[in-house]
Parts: C-alpha cells; sequence; structure tokens
C-alpha cells in the first residue's frame, strides 16, 4: 500500500498533463451557431448609413431571388481582409447586401472608399439588435438566404478567398 501512495501523486500528475494537452491538440469548437438556420429571417427595417445607399429590411429576402447577407463593420479588421472576395462574389453575380453594426456614416463611406462597394443596400443596425435576434455572435457573418427568407447557411468569420467558389454554389443552389 505504501508504494501506491508513493506513485499515486505522479499517476495524478500525468492523467492531469494528458488532459491539458489533449485540450490543446484538439481545442473544443466554440462557433456560436445561430438557431435560425433553416428558419425564415426575423422581421426587421433598418435605416440607411450611407447616403445613396438604401437602408434594409426583411421583405427584400422575400422577392424570389437569393441574397447574401453580411454581418460587418468598418471597424473590423476580418471585415476588411473579407473585402475583396466580396467584390469578387459581386462580379460573379451574387446579390450582397449588408448590415453594418454599431458603425457610423462617416466611418463607413471611408471604409467602401478604401475596400469596395459590394453591397445592394447597407442597413445600420446601431444597437446590434438585428445581428442578435439573427442569432449572429460577432463580424464579419454571412447569412445565404433563400427567396422566400429563409435562411439557408451561416459562414461565421470572414470569407476566405478559397471559400468563395462554395459560397457562390450556395446562394444559386438556394433558389
Amino acid at each position: 500500500m505504501k508504494r501506491v501512495m508513493l506513485w499515486l501523486p505522479l499517476g495524478v500528475f500525468a492523467l492531469l498533463f494528458a488532459v491539458v494537452a489533449a485540450g490543446l491538440i484538439r481545442p473544443a469548437d466554440r462557433t456560436v451557431r445561430s438557431a435560425l438556420v433553416g428558419k425564415p429571417l426575423p422581421d426587421f427595417s433598418l435605416p440607411a448609413l450611407v447616403a445613396g445607399k438604401p437602408g434594409l429590411q426583411a421583405a427584400t429576402f422575400r422577392r424570389g431571388e437569393p441574397r447574401l447577407l453580411i454581418i460587418f463593420a468598418s471597424w473590423c479588421l476580418p471585415c476588411i481582409a473579407e473585402a475583396p472576395q466580396l467584390m469578387r462574389l459581386k462580379a460573379m453575380g451574387v446579390p450582397i447586401e449588408g448590415i453594418a453594426v454599431r458603425d457610423t456614416a462617416a466611418a463607413m463611406q471611408s471604409f467602401l472608399a478604401r475596400n469596395g462597394d459590394p453591397y445592394a443596400s447597407i442597413g445600420s443596425d446601431r444597437q446590434s439588435s438585428v445581428q442578435l435576434a439573427l442569432g449572429s455572435s460577432g463580424v464579419p457573418e454571412s447569412f445565404v438566404i433563400d427567396g422566400q427568407g429563409r435562411i439557408v447557411l451561416q459562414h461565421v468569420g470572414d470569407i476566405r478567398a478559397d471559400e468563395v467558389d462554395a459560397i457562390a454554389k450556395a446562394v444559386r443552389n438556394a433558389r
């Protein structure tokens, strides 16, 4: 019994080390997924943020044409990294609508001038109420919406160059 007691601390340490190492090697997926995937968009109406661009309403997504909805902000660094991919999607014929979270008109105008403007409309969500209603946890986040206003796909994080074709295909298939 004395021998077992001598080795017990080493065994406990080895077990603790194994648990910590497993967590470091394969961390848990902490991505927050929207519970609205497969369900209709919540009803909303957002005012325009940028002069010359309309605001955004949920009814826009019920007109029969699938669209890509981007939750973004001018102060978001991954949104800047995503901008070239959105311009590519626009060139591929993907209609893109935007919801600007906690932003100002001047900052957004500057963001669009520097990074391009793929958006048909940009709604201002100053309090993040629509963002939260969609189940979005951060920016950027994208949703593929079918022509009836139903959320088909959620993409968390910035759209990378190697994901553009898959996003375009998802929008085409959402008819």
